[in-house]
């Protein structure tokens, strides 16, 4: 076990969100654990309490937990995109009903919001060559869905 879990507060979408989220990552991702509310409450009994899943070899936890807390874009999911075919998946999957930002984030349909990365960002962002830094900056900063080939060619 993890020492670590992430909480992700939903209305009532939680297992809709994490089955979303277990089919958009594939792989070993998968629904660990749903648990449901019991005559004591507070939400309705028999309604899904957490639902706990897996993806990408980290452990979730989404809360059924009503409407006073919502997803704000102070906390993001980063995903390390081996390649653009990657980006390009994770990019159209998570945004369908959500809606893009700049620098290659979004809010997925249920609100929360993600960094979809790909490998090498960071190296062409801290160039040895200042100028090329900048350029891939600049680049970037023009971009919603960032594109790996652009960001090489700056």
């Amino acid at each position: 076990m993890q020492k670590i879990t992430t909480f992700l507060w939903f209305d009532t979408r939680a297992e809709e969100a994490a089955n979303f989220y277990v089919s958009v990552f594939g792989g070993d991702s998968r629904v660990l654990d749903v648990t449901r509310y019991g005559p004591a409450g507070p939400g309705e009994n028999g309604s899904v309490m957490t639902v706990s899943f897996r993806l990408a070899d980290q452990e979730y936890t989404a809360l059924n937990g009503g409407p006073q807390f919502p997803f704000t874009e102070a906390i993001s999911l980063s995903v390390d995109c081996a390649d653009q075919a990657e980006v390009d998946r994770l990019w159209d999957a998570l945004s369908e009903g959500g809606e893009t930002g700049q620098c290659g984030w979004l809010k997925d349909r249920y609100g929360l919001s993600w960094q979809i990365v790909p490998s090498g960002l960071s190296e062409a962002l801290s160039d040895p060559d200042p100028a090329k830094a900048e350029r891939a900056m600049k680049a970037m900063l023009g971009m919603r869905k960032l594109d790996i080939q652009a960001l090489r060619d700056a």
